[in-house]
């Protein structure tokens, strides 16, 4: 079998494996991507994306085809917290934005929008070996009409848990599994009549039940109605008999474990509708890390890198930016101007940030969980969650917006993702977003700064200079990279501030021109 060249090779097709692609071809990196499905898969998993995700899909131009009002993502006037509600009314700057869309149509977009970019997307097409050497990888794929090689400079394993790639290099995957609470979860149809009108359920002989989780006496109960006509039902017992990894999840066995949650039947029936519909069941959930992100030149996204509960709904937000923060960094490797280290910054930003969505979610489970202990618990943290500064921290954690990456500089806003600006440029009324469309660095300057226009010459083929005004700017002039996070800002332009762009700008794109 004869070797193909090719520079990045990505092993996964889902969310995370083709936003990935996307970002590289952007940056005009045409990759290959291999899933042994025959084509999306259509198995409903996650309903939506929760944070700074969402503001990531703007930058990118995805956010409106995606199904989000016009104008920037707006806040989210509530949330929850291990079924806890989070008002956030009073919050001044609040971090939380909701967009509801079920992930079968999450990757049909994400691949309609790869393969738009060149993307070359193989369904069918199953990594079955991989052997790193010198400067790359060679991998052997199954594909329909047999078996072939590929020669890749690097190869990203963005497939799942039970990732093959994570496997074969030899990271270990250390964490915790919960074996005390069984989760069983489908699409349903229930009764008009049933529906509260806010999101909620009445069930007879129960009560009212709101949407989201639902923390009761006999175990927890969630609701969900994102999309009309398609309720889904879900429930986590505590300390029942375990069920054969082997047997079928039927909608009798939701039935039952309704039944025993709430203590009445709910009327429920067999989902309408062509589908695709949810019905599993999850035991023994796994709170999981790779202990590093990279071995040689291979990478680990999204859910290869990390698993865990999907209370919160963290994980695409923590999968998708996996992705933003690889793809360019990767690409400047690839492009030639990659400074020494810069694709070490890839675990050394997103490790510690999964590892704060496995805190939060572990805590939200432990919350969850019976017993007068958690109830006292969650009634104090409920009281402290009155006080809206204690809100804005959860919402931070929720959102992602916590994260501050060691940028080397230290204003305020160095390291977090910009904030949304509209300035006025020579090409009219633009919001920051949309000056991030092409995933290149931009240096957003608000004052006419020459010297800072100056310092930027040298990196004009990688970087591109926005001269602007704004009313409302909180910094004088931002260095932003593709992913859109932050890496210098200033608030008075002086010679010092000239030095520290310099600094910057080698720091993340290289050596100047000459």
């Amino acid at each position: 079998m004869s070797e193909i060249p090719t520079d990045v090779v990505i092993s996964g097709a889902g969310p995370t494996g083709l936003l990935l692609a996307g970002e590289l071809a952007l940056a005009g990196v045409r990759p290959i991507v291999l899933d042994e499905l025959p084509g999306p898969s259509a198995e409903p998993k996650a309903n939506g994306l929760v944070g700074q995700v969402i503001r990531l899909l703007d930058l990118r131009g995805l956010y409106h085809e995606f199904g989000g009002a016009p104008g920037a993502p707006q806040p989210a006037p509530a949330f929850f917290f291990s079924g806890l509600p989070l008002s956030f009314a009073e919050l001044a700057d609040n971090p939380m934005a909701v967009l509801g869309i079920a992930q079968p149509k999450l990757v049909r977009l994400l691949e309609k929008w790869a393969a738009g970019l060149g993307v070359d997307i193989r369904w069918g097409h199953r990594l079955s070996a991989l052997t790193q050497r010198d400067g790359g990888v060679d991998v052997t794929v199954a594909g329909a009409d047999g078996n072939y090689r590929l020669d890749t400079r690097y190869l990203i394993g963005a497939d799942g848990g039970k990732s093959f790639v994570r496997k074969n290099v030899g990271i270990e995957f250390p964490g915790y599994t919960s074996t005390d609470s069984i989760a069983r979860m489908g699409h349903v149809w229930l009764p008009d009549e049933l529906r509260t009108g806010d999101g909620g359920i009445e069930v007879p002989g129960f009560g009212r039940i709101p949407f989201g989780h639902n923390r009761l006496e006999r175990g927890g109960f969630i609701f969900a109605e994102l999309e009309p006509g398609r309720p889904l039902v879900a429930t986590i017992e505590f300390g029942g008999e375990p069920v054969p990894e082997e047997t079928p999840m039927t909608l009798e066995e939701l039935r039952a474990s309704t039944r025993r949650v709430l203590g009445v039947d709910l009327p429920m029936a067999a989902p309408h509708g062509a589908g695709p519909h949810a019905l599993r069941r999850t035991d023994n959930q796994n709170t999981r890390q790779a202990e590093r992100y990279r071995e040689g030149n291979v990478f680990l996204v999204g859910d290869a890198a990390h698993v865990h509960s999907a209370m919160g709904g963290p994980g695409l937000n923590l999968g998708l930016q996996d992705a933003a923060n690889l793809g360019w960094k990767l690409a400047a490797a690839i492009n030639g101007w990659a400074p020494a280290g810069l694709l070490d910054t890839y675990h050394a930003e997103r490790h510690p940030v999964g590892a704060r969505v496995m805190m939060s979610t572990l805590a939200q489970a432990a919350l969850f969980a019976p017993g007068p202990q958690v109830t006292a618990m969650r009634t104090l943290l409920g009281e402290l969650l009155e006080r809206p500064e204690n809100t804005a921290h959860i919402a931070r954690l929720l959102a992602g917006s916590d994260t501050r990456y060691e940028t080397g500089d230290d204003h305020p806003l160095a390291g977090r993702m910009a904030p949304e600006l509209t300035v006025e440029t020579s090409d009219g009324t633009q919001r920051v977003a949309e000056l991030l469309r092409k995933a290149r660095p931009v240096l957003l300057t608000l004052i006419g700064d020459a010297a800072s226009t100056d310092v930027a010459q040298g990196w004009r083929d990688r970087v591109d200079l926005v001269v602007a005004t704004s009313i409302d700017a909180p910094v004088a002039a931002m260095l932003i990279r593709p992913d859109g996070y932050v890496a210098w800002a200033c608030d008075d332009v002086e010679h010092s501030d000239a030095d520290r762009l310099r600094e910057a700008l080698t720091r993340w794109f290289g050596a100047p021109l000459t």
